[in-house]
């Protein structure tokens, strides 16, 4: 049947949309100006910085009073990131930016404006790519409202009209149309065909829709238009319990900190110790001030974040997409893993796995009889016998007088013999005779094949593992030293322990909801760093609330967003480089930083002692900066350390 439609008006439509947004935007704009002053300075320094650069070796005119320059925006730029400095400093936190303020200052006071100006550039530029991450949590909400529809087709007599999602009531009359959103919970009371919820239960299949079906709003809809019944408003639906969890993730999300704040909490605490005696002992500011210009800690604000940018060019190059940074100091410390079932450790669709035939028929003849007459099917378990079929190369026969009715299954003539192709719960209630004669049901999905009425044989499916699933699993406790892999989805036990036993996931969790996985990935997460790879809407909670998530290919928009990386190539060798990545990553930083802060601290003892003017000491800090950088540039070179193991 075609239902037909009448189509909003679309000024009406823009305008709601463009009020919404106005009004959202407005609600945010106080983090937004926050995010905005930070890129701004930020902005601001690197264009100063540059600027004084071609006055100063460009334009021999302008040389003599270029440093003016400098001190604009030292003074302009500065003053806001100090003044935070301090705001933070009278609520008792510590870290490697409040010795870059410090710096600020003391640049200021003894004239090293260039070096000054590079601190601001560096924390500005720091804090802002910091805002932008922790922003993703709100993105990923918008995301999910953007996806569901606004509207829904509500039945009226022969017409379907469109009204707003708000207006939906219990038991109203709605059409999904092909390829559409579902917009609430519901069941089917006319029509036929298919929908795609594996990124909300963990089902991994096509789940066939008949009268009576039940349906859930997030869904996709198929090829068919189908007329349902409400049964949930929306606000109660599935969809919008995902948005409420997602919510809740957003707002207990835990704070990590950072390696440069570890490092830099004692740094700063000893290096201002070590200045105070040296003024002390010495009777002399200048000490002072010389102990601080080279304690600047532009190994913790240089070295970190170029090593971190060459992570991220080469997982780029690798088809790994990094959207939070702070990831790559991460993963590598990761001892729990955390996989969802379809799509991740499986491909997310049926693979043929089992045919069992009546005494009469052979395999290959129940394959050709069956694969003939699935070639004019849409069902999801068709594609998985066709492709049997070519893999046999088993040669097809035309089948006729072909027929799908809801509850009846696929039917028709193949040389010359009557043939049905069904499930065991419609057999038991057409022909109980011949249900009585099949094997006994197993685990997994399956269909029934008769011929001239009577049990021919019995086709089985699997959501087959990905090859590479067994031996990643098996590798991942010897070579990244992970104390716990979990195994959780939301599909049934019996398919989950069977995928458990074929890669070798012993601690298996099954028929979790959105809910129940943002639970348990919070509990590991609070015993130990956790990593969290899956690729489903109903993922997107969970990885909130991980040490690290990882979305796997591009299925969805949600996930992504909430992913703080996603691996763009559905293949779990990319995890593994993405580990190795952090690991390396992890490793040079801590070489650049811990090693510059060392060369840093012989200099501040020489200093105190009263052997290095500031402004030798600013040269030399400039030459621990230049080594301290030079190391971190090497995360970008090509290493055998990338590859998988």
């Amino acid at each position: 049947m075609i239902f037909p439609v009448e189509l909003p008006d679309s000024t009406e439509i823009k305008a709601r949309s463009n009020d919404k947004t106005w009004r959202s935007s407005f609600l945010a704009l106080p983090q937004r100006l926050a995010y905005l002053k930070e890129t701004w300075i930020a902005i601001a320094a690197a264009f100063g910085i540059v600027t004084y650069l071609i006055c100063r070796y460009a334009i021999p005119s302008a040389a003599k009073h270029s440093h003016w320059i400098l001190l604009v925006l030292l003074l302009g730029a500065g003053i806001p990131l100090v003044v935070d400095l301090s705001r933070k400093i009278l609520r008792g936190e510590f870290g490697s930016d409040l010795l870059a303020g410090l710096s600020i200052v003391t640049s200021a006071l003894i004239g090293e404006y260039f070096a000054g100006c590079i601190v601001v550039l560096m924390l500005s530029g720091g804090t802002a790519l910091e805002q932008y991450a922790t922003r993703r949590a709100s993105a990923v909400l918008a995301t999910l409202a953007k996806r569901l529809p606004r509207i829904a087709h509500r039945r009226a007599g022969s017409e379907v009209i469109d009204i707003d999602l708000g207006q939906v009531h219990v038991g109203d009359a709605l059409v999904v149309f092909p390829h559409e959103i579902c917009p609430v919970d519901g069941v089917v009371v006319e029509g036929q065909g298919t929908m795609d919820e594996s990124y909300l239960t963990g089902e991994p299949y096509l789940i066939s829709k008949t009268i009576g079906a039940t349906v859930l709003s997030g869904a996709v809809n198929g090829e068919s238009a189908l007329a349902i019944s409400t049964s949930r408003l929306p606000k109660d639906s599935r969809y919008a319990r995902i948005m409420q969890v997602m919510r809740e993730a957003e707002t207990n999300r835990p704070r990590l900190r950072r390696i440069a704040d570890r490092l830099g909490g004692w740094y700063t605490l000893l290096a201002v110790a070590v200045a105070l005696i040296g003024w002390t002992a010495g009777h002399d500011a200048t000490r002072f001030l010389a102990v601080l210009v080279i304690a600047t800690p532009c190994p913790l604000l240089l070295a970190i974040p170029v090593a971190i940018i060459g992570a991220i060019s080469i997982a780029a190059g690798r088809g790994i997409i990094i959207k939070n940074p702070a990831m790559l100091e991460r993963i590598s410390r990761c001892r729990t893993m955390i996989f969802d079932k379809t799509g991740t450790l499986t491909y997310g669709k049926p693979a043929l796995a089992e045919i069992l035939c009546a005494p009469e028929l052979t395999i290959e003849k129940a394959i050709r009889i069956t694969a003939s007459l699935e070639q004019y099917s849409r069902h999801p378990l068709a594609q998985a016998v066709l492709q049997r079929a070519r893999e046999e190369k088993v040669t097809l026969m035309p089948a006729t007088e072909i027929s799908e009715k809801p509850g009846e299954g696929l039917k028709g003539r193949v040389e010359g013999t009557f043939v049905q192709i069904t499930g065991r719960k419609q057999l038991q209630q057409t022909s109980p005779a011949v249900a009585a004669e099949l094997p006994a049901a197993s685990s997994g999905m399956e269909c029934i094949l008769l011929i001239d009425g009577q049990y021919g044989a019995i086709f089985r499916f699997r959501d087959a593992p990905r090859a590479e699933s067994q031996s990643f699993v098996r590798h991942l406790v010897p070579k990244h030293h992970v104390n716990r892999i979990l195994l959780l989805s939301g599909d049934r036990e019996t398919e989950v322990r069977y995928l458990g036993r074929a890669v070798g996931i012993s601690d298996t969790l099954f028929g979790k909801s959105p809910e129940e996985k943002l639970t348990i990935v919070r509990d590991e997460a609070s015993r130990a760093p956790t990593l969290f790879v899956g690729d489903g809407i109903n993922d997107a909670p969970a990885m909130q609330a991980a040490t690290v998530g990882i979305a796997f290919g591009q299925n969805s928009d949600i996930t992504a967003e909430a992913a703080d990386a996603v691996v763009m190539e559905s293949s779990l060798r990319k995890v593994d480089e993405l580990i190795h990545i952090g690991r390396r990553m992890r490793r040079i930083a801590l070489e650049s930083a811990v090693g510059g802060m060392a060369l840093s601290m012989i200099g501040m003892l020489v200093a105190a002692a009263g052997y290095l003017p500031p402004v030798a000491g600013a040269l030399a800090q400039e030459v621990i900066d230049l080594a301290a950088v030079l190391n971190a540039l090497r995360v970008a070179l090509p290493s055998r350390e990338l590859s998988p193991d």
